[in-house]
């Protein structure tokens, strides 16, 4: 009676003392980890350190007021020096705007927030020196917007770098009417005694007010939804598409060579091992980059179901939105099969380093661009996670507006499509002619 047991083989203890068995392995997975460690936590220890000119609007909406006989206007006087302060860091780009133009600049994501000075400023600031009546005046505002559809911690910058200029401005306006109230009261001192008194009592009243008059108003400049992640939605949504196309990619190919018998397929104890298929490189990048588009189709449309509607997400252009993602989803899966016919089992690497590790940190969406290192703005230029997330932001907070980063995401997609076919064919039809198939030539 035969026995169905394996016969006795290598033991596990074995193979483990093998210092061969460990190196490759602890030699690439090693390096990756350190690798990745440098590139996420590179792009955000010190966001505020690395910051560079991130755009700020600033508005001047004050119509001035005549103020001791003489016109005069504080907003353009605030806004100026604002604007001219020392900057060594350069790092804010403050935009000298109306109110017009950073409405239009807000609700296209070109900055990141505003700081206004509201109309009748002048004229609420002379007030506080008028003679006391039976309510005290209104305090001046200066008005900071926020934008928190270029994302969280950009418009969260842009909102306390604005405040603190605003706080600044108010401290300096302090200094230059208590100086002025003061001045008043010494020469009021010198007048009969019953009009001193009831001129420094008003003035005593008002001394704290005069020390910091501006109030600091916060408002939301372009409202994005309820259901839009506090603008990280775009981010997130774009990351699906992403790994969509990249995982997807890695599972038809793997998909592909079994069908084709040029890898087994193991279902737990089950391996099956179909007859061998004599294909050329081309061919088979061809069929796996076909799929790759074909099921982008399905995927995105999934996506798009889960996040808009079973979860509500905040989304407009629905129809504009899937095409958009079918298209991001194709342009990163054929990448990741042009990289994988080219380069074999290690493309699966790299094309994890170049759709994820080096393209995450460099998309500006949890970071704004100008707040991560010189090194990330560079990878910004071309990694497809930037442009494919301006493209998403752009059509679910600023209208499908061309330059909110739109027109740019369809370009990049399409230089990226065009570039991940011309490689793909050119490295599978260079195999080809030199015979580098991948079947034995009896199988043929």
């Amino acid at each position: 009676m035969t026995s169905n047991r394996p016969a006795a083989g290598v033991r596990a203890s074995q193979v483990l003392r093998n210092p061969k068995v460990w190196v490759v392995p602890t030699v690439i997975v090693g390096l990756v980890g350190f690798l990745l460690s440098l590139l996420y936590m590179g792009g955000i220890i010190n966001p505020r350190a690395d910051l560079h000119r991130l755009p700020i609007g600033l508005v001047n909406s004050d119509q001035g007021a005549t103020v001791g006989g003489q016109q005069q206007n504080l907003g353009a006087q605030i806004t100026a020096g604002i604007a001219n302060a020392p900057d060594p860091g350069d790092q804010v780009d403050w935009r000298l705007l109306d109110r017009a133009g950073a409405d239009e600049q807000l609700s296209s994501g070109k900055i990141a927030g505003a700081l206004e000075v509201p109309a009748g400023f002048t004229a609420a600031v002379a007030a506080l020196g008028a003679p006391a009546g039976p309510q005290p005046p209104p305090r001046p505002t200066i008005t900071v917007l926020t934008n928190p559809g270029v994302g969280s911690l950009a418009s969260s910058l842009a909102s306390s770098i604005s405040q603190a200029a605003a706080q600044q401005a108010s401290t300096q306006l302090g200094r230059t009417l208590t100086a002025q109230a003061q001045a008043q009261a010494q020469a009021q001192a010198q007048q009969p005694s019953g009009q001193a008194s009831s001129a420094g009592g008003a003035s005593n009243a008002a001394a704290l007010q005069l020390a910091d008059p501006v109030t600091v108003d916060v408002q939301v400049g372009h409202p994005i939804g309820p259901h839009s992640g506090l603008g990280l939605t775009a981010f997130y949504y774009t990351l699906l598409l992403v790994l969509c196309g990249f995982l997807g990619a890695n599972v038809i190919n793997n998909g592909v060579d079994v069908a084709l018998g040029y890898a087994a397929s193991e279902l737990g104890p089950l391996r099956t091992q179909r007859p061998l298929v004599p294909i050329g490189r081309t061919q088979t990048w061809i069929v796996t980059s076909v799929m790759s588009v074909g099921i982008s189709l399905l995927t995105s449309s999934l996506v798009m179901l889960a996040t808009v509607g079973v979860l509500g997400m905040d989304a407009s252009h629905l129809p504009l939105l899937w095409v958009f993602s079918v298209c991001a989803s194709s342009a990163v899966g054929l990448g990741t099969q042009a990289l994988i016919a080219a380069f074999g089992g290690i493309g699966q690497l790299i094309s994890m380093f170049v759709f994820i590790a080096l393209s995450l940190p460099s998309s500006g969406a949890t970071v704004p661009l100008q707040a991560l290192p010189e090194f990330y703005r560079g990878l910004a230029v071309f990694e497809p996670m930037r442009q494919l997330t301006d493209g998403v932001r752009a059509i679910l907070y600023f209208d499908a507006q061309a330059d909110a980063g739109l027109a740019r995401a369809w370009i990049m997609i399409a230089i990226g499509t065009v570039a991940a076919l011309l490689f793909g064919f050119a490295m599978t039809r260079y195999y080809d002619r030199k015979g580098l198939h991948r079947f034995h030539p009896e199988a043929s």
